[in-house]
């Protein structure tokens, strides 16, 4: 399993959210390329960004913080997500060094964008569910649709999706544990390799998800449990590979 530590951007500096209010950012590192370099240094085998300015704006807006982190990385690849809704800003990320994208509002609002996406750029394109109380929510989690996770996943099953990463809202952020088992639901309700995301707070928190890897939960990303402490990255790390 996977471990993806979490670069959350606002305003070129490395945040963490409680349940993706913008209103209630912590600023853990004014240096993204920093952060990102460190924790290369601790054995992350893969990186998550995400532009949080970019998915309100619905368009890139920390290009800068992000062309930081990938010049300190040393070609550890990364996932970015936020604010991507067309062919040409895919083909602008991946062509600047980003290994895959995530779309999140526009798999709810053009899915044939992924599609088309899938196909053009196959491999390279991972679908982002948020979900609160199980619905989607979409712009930066302003707005929830009345749209289910699972349903929306399904939606994608022959696309070529290379990973489905489900956040839950309500848990992210907040340090209140994962939701372990609505993300295996959704593992065994689809075919495609799914990343857990939201509320992960402790090494037992990666042992739960870890329970479930047969039912399709390939990877996690941590990010505010990581960046004040509570979980150690290099122990984290070997304890899921």
């Amino acid at each position: 399993m996977i471990l993806f530590p979490a670069i959350d951007l606002k305003d070129g500096a490395c945040v963490r959210l409680l349940r993706g209010d913008m209103d209630q950012a912590t600023v853990f590192n004014d240096d993204p390329g920093a952060q990102a370099a460190s924790f290369v240094a601790a054995g992350a085998q893969w990186l998550h960004i995400v532009d949080l300015n970019g998915a309100f704006a619905g368009a890139p807006v920390n290009a800068e913080a992000v062309a930081s982190i990938l010049a300190a990385s040393g070609g550890t690849p990364a996932q970015l997500g936020g604010g991507i809704r067309d062919l040409a800003t895919i083909e602008r990320w991946l062509e600047a060094g980003v290994a895959r994208v995530i779309l999140g509002t526009a798999a709810v609002k053009r899915p044939e964008l992924v599609i088309e996406a899938c196909r053009t750029f196959a491999g390279r394109v991972a679908v982002g569910i948020d979900a609160r109380g199980g619905r989607v929510a979409v712009e930066g989690w302003a707005e929830e649709s009345d749209l289910a996770a699972i349903d929306l996943a399904r939606r994608f099953e022959d696309a070529g999706v290379v990973a489905l990463i489900y956040t839950d809202i309500d848990r992210d952020g907040a340090l209140e544990g994962v939701n372990a088992e609505a993300t295996a639901a959704l593992a065994r309700a689809v075919s495609m390799p799914v990343i857990a995301s939201g509320g992960v707070s402790s090494l037992a928190d990666l042992e739960r998800l870890k329970a479930y890897e047969k039912d399709g939960i390939v990877g996690v990303i941590s990010g505010r449990a990581i960046y004040d402490g509570r979980i150690d990255l290099a122990t984290a790390l070997k304890l899921l590979q």
